[in-house]
């Protein structure tokens, strides 16, 4: 039964058992509206208290109904029904209360929560703004200030800051069904409050709504939603209750058939089901419950932090007692930070340093369950340090390698037990980079690449599946990011054009800001590397500028100029005289935004296509969660593959072939071609 009542004395109690998390199906919905009819015709009941069985409150939307027609009874009238019952009703709130559950719980007349509940409108992440009355309901229940930092930011409060801001009325102790029974029995005999659809939203300063539009439009980087949603709070402050909610209601449907929504509800399911991918059904991930990290410096002090998080004890090694300090400091600085940036109290960052052990020795590790090596990426360091784990470490302890390019099958080559190594591509900052690349070798064995799916749940992170190429999925993908970027160097646009139309099409910074952020002497170092194999990368620009020492912020030059103490990027004059050096001969053209967006991602879609059929991606949506989770690429868009299927793949190929007749595009692979005249990528997926 989804709902059932029972009945404490003169308190009824509406269970929600909707399992897993209590989602507001269309029988649940019926089922709502008929309890506050039964309940209303019970003489005997002087209050009701809506509670929900399991791990949360209603957490939302029934995603199995995303993209369907709605049937009836629509959310709105499920809430305004609960807010005009006869009898208060009080929401007993644990979990999470998101979505169409906060709005459920804005119709009844109370709300109590336990301490760990968190209560949000998460709509905008998907594209869409609450549809049933949250933001005609939220200001004026805690104000419009209140109202925009929830619904436009799409983050969720938890239930101490809701009661400071008015949204729950009390924060009970112990269990909480009996502390709302109790609640509801005191309030059972008194006035009940005003019903929030008859109060007014509470006025705001002069110059408040248009402060806060300029605040919201910059933050949403062109999304839609977060700036339509703030229309919305707008009007319920404006006009009177029912016309707020006719226009939220048309704004809510208007936006649910967007190309955005499909994309972000594309992301939506493909990060559900990243964790648990095809081909692993069945395989038994091994218990993790301590983990080592060989190499202290940046990356390894990041991953060495990050599964502390996770509440793993670690054990970091280095090669000398200096270094063993260095890399216990390194960790340290990032709690700091994070204390710094009030993100944890400084009582977390102590027990998490507590947690870590530094040593020179490779003995403790002998009944570690993972070992993560994250030394310099160089193949002899790291089999080095294999071949001094394999004679210290038990046989069936994980080992890792996290490396950006180097191919694990050839660090792993002769390690005794081989079933038991993979690779774990981190992305820096390790502890903030949500993304892993998940690497097998031809010897990984089932259980083994199991334990690094799990241990990415353990750490919040999205994991992939990659195969073993030259920079995996993601670093191969950036590779001809960077060789577009000069391309288009070579062919008349300038650096701070193409990072402007690589931020107008939605990423947090164009391909040469990130570049001098990061460094240009990490990819001259993977240039070297490839052309010590015979490979002949291009970066005729980028190698010019390392030559003369420019390697970007840190160096106060890179692709622009950074005067002393500061890092906003000034286009460069010695710069522009060497692009004008190196294109010469070359014909020139004007480009405009979209142009250049396509020059760089159209070929990027071309590399994935391969990448697809080399069974280096698996699916075309873990090639959309790399991108977006390791290098920006924008959610709204859906990732690099929905963007193509959705614009057509034919147009792709036709753009590609244009570009690639000018020598500024690789022309289309075959396998692009097939999934063009097929009009979908699926032909080429695998299990």
């Amino acid at each position: 039964m989804t709902v059932t009542i029972t009945h404490e004395g003169v308190i009824a109690v509406i269970t929600i058992d909707n399992p897993p998390v209590n989602a507001l199906s269309q029988a649940l919905r019926q089922a709502l509206v008929d309890a506050v009819s039964t309940i209303d015709a019970d003489v005997s009941v002087s209050a009701a208290v809506l509670r929900c069985a399991g791990r949360t409150f209603i957490a939302g939307a029934d995603v199995s109904e995303f993209g369907k027609p709605p049937i009836p009874p629509h959310l709105p009238d499920v809430v305004a029904a609960v807010e005009s019952a006869r009898k208060p009703w009080v929401a007993a709130i644990h979990g999470s209360a998101l979505g169409g559950g906060l709005e459920v719980a804005l119709g009844c007349a109370y709300r109590v929560a336990v301490a760990s509940a968190s209560l949000g409108l998460p709509e905008v992440k998907l594209g869409i703004i609450p549809g049933a009355g949250g933001t005609v309901r939220l200001p004026r229940l805690i104000g419009a200030a209140a109202a925009v930092d929830l619904v436009t930011s799409g983050n969720p409060l938890d239930a101490r800051k809701a009661l400071a801001f008015g949204l729950v009325d009390a924060i009970v102790e112990g269990e909480l069904l009996s502390a709302a029974i109790a609640f509801a029995r005191e309030i059972a005999g008194k006035s009940r409050p005003q019903r929030i659809s008859e109060r007014a939203v509470p006025a705001v300063e002069d110059g408040f709504w248009e402060n806060v539009e300029r605040a919201v439009a910059a933050k949403a980087r062109r999304e839609i939603a977060p700036c339509r949603a703030l229309a919305c709070i707008r009007k319920a402050s404006e006009v009177d209750f029912s016309a707020a909610m006719a226009f939220e209601r048309e704004t809510f449907l208007e936006l649910r058939g967007s190309a955005q929504a499909a994309a972000l509800r594309h992301v939506f399911f493909a990060e559900r089901a990243a964790s648990r991918p095809p081909g692993l059904a069945g395989a038994v991930p091994r218990d993790i419950r301590s983990a080592a990290v060989v190499g202290g410096g940046t990356m390894g002090a990041g991953i060495a932090a990050a599964l502390r998080d996770a509440g793993l004890p670690v054990v970091l090694v280095e090669r000398d007692r200096a270094t063993v300090e260095r890399g216990v400091a390194n960790i340290k600085q990032i709690f700091e930070a994070s204390v710094k940036r009030g993100r944890i109290s400084p009582e977390t960052s102590a027990e998490r340093m507590a947690g870590v052990v530094g040593t020179d020795d490779y003995g403790p590790l002998a009944d570690t369950d993972l070992i993560i090596e994250a030394v310099f990426e160089n193949l002899a360091v790291k089999r080095a340090v294999f071949t001094r784990l394999a004679k210290v470490c038990r046989a069936d302890a994980v080992l890792a390698t996290n490396t950006s390019y180097l191919d694990p099958e050839e660090i792993s080559e002769g390690l005794a037990q081989p079933e038991r190594f993979l690779g774990l591509h981190f992305f820096s900052p390790a502890h903030v980079m949500k993304l892993l690349e998940i690497v097998p070798t031809d010897k990984t064995a089932p259980a083994t690449l199991a334990t690094g799916f799990a241990l990415a749940r353990l750490l919040g992170k999205i994991p992939v599946r990659a195969g073993i190429c030259d920079g995996f999925i993601g670093n191969r993908i950036l590779k001809v990011t960077r060789v577009q970027a000069e391309r288009l160097l070579l062919s008349g646009a300038t650096p701070t054009a193409v990072d402007a139309a690589m931020r107008a099409f939605g990423l947090p910074m164009g391909p040469f800001e990130a570049q001098d952020l990061g460094g240009l002497d990490i990819a001259a170092f993977q240039r070297k590397a490839a052309r010590e194999r015979g490979e002949t990368p291009f970066a005729p620009v980028a190698d010019r500028l390392c030559t003369i020492g420019r390697f970007g912020q840190k160096s106060s030059g890179g692709w622009y100029d950074y005067p002393p103490g500061e890092r906003t990027p000034q286009p460069s004059d010695v710069v522009a005289a060497v692009i004008e050096e190196e294109a010469s001969g070359q014909s020139q053209k004007i480009w405009d935004e979209v142009s250049i967006a396509d020059a760089i991602i159209l070929p990027m879609v071309n590399e994935a296509a391969l990448m697809l059929d080399e069974g280096v991606a698996m699916r075309t949506v873990d090639i959309d969660l790399v991108k977006i989770h390791g290098y920006g690429f924008p959610r709204w868009h859906g990732g690099p593959m929905h963007y193509a299927q959705t614009r057509g793949l034919a147009e792709i190929v036709a753009a590609l072939d244009r570009l690639s007749i000018s020598s500024l595009a690789e022309p289309p692979c075959e396998a692009l071609r097939r999934a063009a005249e097929d009009g979908s990528f699926r032909p080429l997926e695998r299990p």
